[in-house]
């Protein structure tokens, strides 16, 4: 193996101009420093690579050969090169973020569509999960960070932080009047039929503590995958449904729907940008996550 890999860059520069002059212009030094290197790097293959020819030289068979092989890695190297240069000017790149539904519509979305009218060049690719699985991704180096809601658990290498304070409601229809404007004790919640997302989301997993906080234990007659289809359920007054407020915030505006009131405040809860210290950020990702906290900032 050669030990000097600029041999290769000069062998390639005057393969490829067929001529020492060509490849010393176009690698800035001089004529003789080229002739050199060329003797230098036959004497160590103990071939002979070019021979002079009336319009300059030529490579031999076995330079052939070689040129054949150093051209290819060469010009990969130069790809690789052109690439990152691409990536380091946001020309390409890609961007992988986790997030909920209800992170994504209530905080992520705006956000993703400032980013791409910036950088239009840039994939970004958002893989949708509960807040678990988010945070299993994070720690397996699937996406680059993630924006869970309160409360989770994770290792001493994820940093968090709180992007915006949400509020979990319960809502009813039409069919629930009687509940209207009366403030209630959560053991009431036992009383009705409840619609609650599944349990596999930290919001689910939120609401069942804090109810078995207050020693009241509810078994839901729906557990849905999205709060969109809780909200549509409650409209038809199919039950009481437990939801971020904003999911329900028109419904609620429009008279179709009311919030229930009790006599205890729910604990208000938390989005959060969360990243993994042993997952460097791309050049895109860091800038998509520049963009959302300089904004929070202001």
């Amino acid at each position: 193996m050669i030990s000097n890999l600029d041999y290769y860059k000069v062998f390639y520069y005057v393969g490829k101009n067929g001529s020492l002059t060509g490849a010393a212009e176009t690698l800035s030094i001089s004529q003789p420093a080229v002739s050199q290197t060329i003797r230098q790097l036959e004497e160590q293959l103990q071939t002979k690579l070019f021979v002079r020819g009336q319009k300059g030289i030529r490579l031999t068979n076995e330079g052939s050969l070689l040129y054949e092989y150093v051209e290819k890695g060469y010009e990969q190297f130069l790809l690789g090169e052109t690439k990152l240069r691409q990536m380091k000017n946001m020309e390409i790149g890609e961007v992988r973020i986790g997030a909920s539904d209800m992170t994504l519509r209530f905080f992520l979305l705006p956000y993703l569509e400032a980013f791409h009218e910036k950088y239009p060049h840039i994939k970004v690719t958002v893989t949708n999960a509960p807040t678990p699985t988010t945070i299993e991704n994070l720690a397996g180096g699937k996406i680059d960070f993630g924006v869970v809601s309160t409360p989770f658990e994770t290792g001493e290498d994820i940093t968090r932080i709180k992007v915006r304070e949400i509020e979990d409601v319960f809502v009813a229809g039409r069919g629930f009047i009687r509940y209207k404007n009366r403030m209630l004790e959560f053991s009431k919640l036992k009383e009705m039929p409840l619609i609650l997302l599944e349990k596999n989301t930290s919001t689910r997993s939120c609401m069942d503590t804090f109810l078995q906080e207050h020693k009241v234990q509810i078994s839901p007659e729906f557990e849905l995958a999205t709060s969109d289809m809780i909200v549509q359920f409650a409209l038809r007054s199919l039950g009481v449904g437990c939801v971020m407020r904003d999911f329900a915030q028109e419904y609620l505006e429009s008279g179709q729907l009311f919030e229930l009131r009790f006599k205890q405040l729910i604990p208000k809860r938390s989005f959060c940008l969360i990243s993994s210290s042993k997952n460097p950020l791309s050049t895109a990702a860091g800038n998509l996550l520049k963009l959302i906290q300089d904004d929070l900032r202001e």
